[in-house]
């Protein structure tokens, strides 16, 4: 029983494939396979063609692509943002300090000016002054003499009336001697001489 309905279903399947001949025209398929395959290699071709413009395409933009990314790259000797920063604050700070240097440097060339400037005006005082003038002018000369006197061992005694009264002679021996001017100033020279030499 169970070879029967599988013999039957063989049966079946042999008399479809017998009708199914008659249907089918080999050299119809032949030709049909012949275009499709032709049809294949055109296709072929053309998804190669294009497969080979895409390639050198992506190949002229990776090349684009590069240069892009070589010229966006900053070179090693441009300094980044953050140096550049840093070296504009390093010479913010120079100038600020050489303008210090500078007005300090201003300031003092005018002190100096002003004491160059004095300086000249005191060596043109000098120049048109005489300084022998000026202390003679200075010294009275009665005083002078008194020193000269003193030295040379003749003290004056002046009275109220401003002439002298007494005489200290110191003589050359070391003694004292007064003496009071009487009669001619001659005689009172005289006698003040001998005393001093004795």
């Amino acid at each position: 029983m169970a070879k029967e309905p599988q013999s039957r279903d063989l049966r079946e399947c042999i008399k479809l494939i017998k009708e199914m001949t008659t249907i089918i025209d080999p050299a119809d398929d032949y030709l049909t396979i012949t275009a499709a395959e032709e049809q294949m290699k055109i296709n072929y071709m053309k998804a190669k063609r294009e497969n080979d413009e895409a390639y050198s395409n992506l190949k002229a933009l990776s090349r684009v692509l590069e240069a892009a990314r070589k010229s966006s790259t900053r070179p090693p000797d441009i300094p980044t943002p953050e140096q550049h920063a840093a070296r504009l604050n390093e010479l913010d700070g120079t100038r600020i300090s050489l303008a210090k240097a500078l007005r300090d440097a201003e300031n003092s060339l005018a002190s100096k000016e002003a004491e160059l400037a004095a300086l000249k005006e005191g060596a043109r005082a000098l120049e048109e002054s005489d300084p022998a003038q000026i202390h003679q002018r200075e010294i009275d000369g009665t005083t002078l003499r008194l020193q000269i006197f003193r030295g040379m061992g003749f003290d004056m005694v002046l009275d109220s009336g401003g002439t002298a009264s007494t005489m200290f002679i110191r003589a050359e021996s070391g003694d004292v001697y007064t003496l009071t001017p009487r009669g001619s100033d001659y005689h009172s020279v005289e006698q003040a001489w001998k005393l001093a030499s004795s």
